[in-house]
């Protein structure tokens, strides 16, 4: 395919740019694919009148038993694969966010790594090209993860911005990393085969892999889940929860006509289907992003496609610097490893509780978790506190403030306020925090002064707290 492709005049200098960097050919060719499909106007969307919403599925919580003993062997043949690509940037870190301290000073990927080994389990990272170095760095202090496969990360691919106007490479001589851009979390497929991580998988005798992102702490190994996917002879099997109001922007479970199951992301919504692809009581499943994986059926699905799953293209609309909203447009293409699903036949989606689908996306989060709202159990799972009101938190911090870790470290000195009996904390305008602040039910603090308010040590905080210039 690459010999055909060095004669499109539109796509030489693609080619010639991948070809320079050292990039894969079979990753090159995957990426003209898509390129071609941008060129004929193709937008990746998929339209309301093309699907239709998921009824009933599978429900983890009520599993029979006899998955558990099932699972447990399962596992001595399956690999945990996470999704360590994802820098900081949103929260103001320069490097992989799994290195942020989360609990008792343990990052992410110090959980991580004590929860596999707690589980007897192998742990196989995707990093990028940005992360891997810190990553295999901090895991050096965890020697036991060394030696149960020939490799502990792998690559992800990178591949080159496309300028909108004329869908050219972009070439942006002051900072010339920002002409790449990664390719989305479907590429961990043609990762897999690229970096030989899946064959070395499959040498070392595993057929299961369990995927999920590194910054979802509710993603760990479950037996009943392992059992189930094992004893159906599954291919594939997502994880999905129940969609709430705050989960009606992202992306959702549908069914095409003849039954088989898709993932629709916002990006793929057409903007007359907003409407509907926002209706949690139509659609209402969402991707954890916690997959299984058989691996020998990924393994021969992919050779019989000669490497072209043919995912669904996501055209993500950015501009060139994304600090720089005045920098030229351009379009990112990618995919996502979920909708692997339509890919392959008889693959499942099973119905799990919340508690799976834990995420760290902003400091809002990050202050939840690090609270005592939140437990680090003794197989270093973090979990809802048992003594929570009712096991859900809703924290909402001023951006203006908060968004940043180094500005919540500052306004939080102390760390966070006592959650524990509290269900909904919001904070608008700038405060400081003292020690043993306790908040209880429904906080709402706002400052409309022009000055910093402080929240003295062992404050007890409840309902709407208004400070204004005369209160």
């Amino acid at each position: 395919m690459l010999a055909s492709l060095s004669t499109d005049a539109r796509f030489a200098p693609f080619l010639a740019r991948m070809q320079a960097a050292g990039l894969p050919q079979i990753f090159i060719a995957s990426f003209a694919r898509y390129y071609e499909q941008l060129v004929q106007g193709d937008t990746g969307l998929i339209a309301e009148e093309e699907i239709g919403p998921v009824q009933n599925l599978p429900d983890a919580a009520q599993f029979a038993a006899e998955w558990d003993e099932i699972g447990r062997a399962a596992l001595r043949k399956t690999a945990v694969i996470k999704l360590n690509g994802g820098l900081g940037t949103s929260m103001g870190l320069a490097q992989a966010k799994s290195l942020l301290p989360v609990r008792q000073g343990l990052t992410f990927l110090d959980i991580i790594a004590r929860q596999v080994l707690h589980a007897d389990v192998p742990l196989l990272l995707m990093d990028s090209f940005a992360t891997q170095q810190d990553t295999l760095h901090l895991l050096q202090a965890y020697p036991a993860l060394y030696g149960r496969l020939p490799l502990l990360s792998f690559v992800q691919h990178k591949e080159p911005k496309i300028v909108q106007a004329d869908l050219s490479p972009l070439n942006w001589p002051a900072n010339p990393q920002l002409e790449w851009c990664p390719p989305g979390h479907g590429d961990i497929y043609l990762a897999l085969v690229t970096s030989n991580a899946l064959a070395a998988l499959l040498q070392a005798g595993y057929e299961y892999a369990f995927v999920s992102n590194a910054d979802n702490l509710g993603a760990v190994i479950d037996v009943s889940l392992s059992g189930y996917f094992a004893a159906h002879k599954l291919p594939f099997m997502m994880e999905v929860a129940d969609r709430t109001e705050m989960d009606k922007k992202g992306g959702h479970l549908a069914q095409r006509r003849d039954g088989q199951f898709v993932l629709r992301e916002s990006a793929q919504c057409p903007p007359g289907d907003v409407a509907h692809f926002q209706d949690i009581t139509r659609h209402r499943y969402f991707n954890t992003n916690n997959l299984w994986l058989h691996l020998p059926t990924l393994a021969s699905t992919l050779q019989a496609r000669n490497y072209w799953l043919g995912l669904p293209m996501i055209r993500n609309q950015k501009t060139a610097d994304p600090r720089d909203l005045s920098s030229p447009p351009v379009y990112q293409l990618e995919t996502a490893m979920g909708s692997a699903i339509e890919v392959f036949a008889g693959a499942q989606a099973v119905r799990v509780p919340r508690t799976r689908f834990a995420p760290v996306k902003t400091t809002d989060d990050l202050l939840a978790v690090r609270s005592d709202a939140y437990v680090l159990t003794d197989a270093y799972h973090i979990q809802p506190s048992p003594g929570h009101v009712n096991g859900r938190l809703h924290v909402a911090l001023d951006g203006r403030y908060y968004k940043f870790i180094a500005d919540l470290d500052r306004h939080f000195p102390a760390g966070p306020p006592s959650l524990r009996n509290c269900t909904h904390f919001s904070v608008q305008g700038e405060f400081y925090f003292g020690r043993d602040v306790v908040a209880e039910g429904e906080v709402r603090l706002v400052n409309e002064r022009t000055q910093p308010i402080f929240i003295p040590n062992g404050t007890r905080l409840s309902g709407d707290l208004r400070f204004g210039d005369h209160s």
